[in-house]
């Protein structure tokens, strides 16, 4: 593993101890404008009170994510899940204008946690 790989996989675990780990309590709760969620560049987790782990995702825009709607939340209303027991955690990322770390953050954190709403999980390169 080369120094940028490893560098990359502490950050993916920092991220990822930020998004499971934060108590549930402090993690966003479900709201129609999501104005309390920074319009950043970003890793999140849709998070269960007692499941967990739920669906995580990247985007360039934490916000402009979930004004739109998302996938996740049709699935949580589908298995039934109480909204009060769903919630956002968020994880800022400084990118640089390099998409590309977004992703191999992403499929880091997604290799390590696999989560029951995300369809495909990237194999490592």
């Amino acid at each position: 593993m080369s120094t940028d790989d490893s560098e990359l996989q502490i950050q993916a675990r920092k991220i990822l101890d930020s998004i499971a780990f934060t108590p549930f309590e402090q993690c966003q709760p479900l709201n129609r404008d999501f104005n309390h969620i920074p319009s950043r560049p970003g890793i999140y987790a849709i998070r269960h009170r007692t499941d967990g782990l739920l669906y995580i995702g990247k985007t360039k825009s934490l916000r402009g994510r979930f004004t739109g709607g998302h996938k996740a939340f049709l699935w949580a209303w589908l298995d039934k899940y109480n909204d009060e027991d769903v919630r956002i955690a968020v994880q800022t990322v400084a990118y640089w204008g390099n998409p590309a770390l977004l992703l191999e953050l992403e499929a880091i954190i997604l290799r390590a946690t696999q989560p029951p709403y995300n369809a495909q999980i990237p194999s490592e390169r």
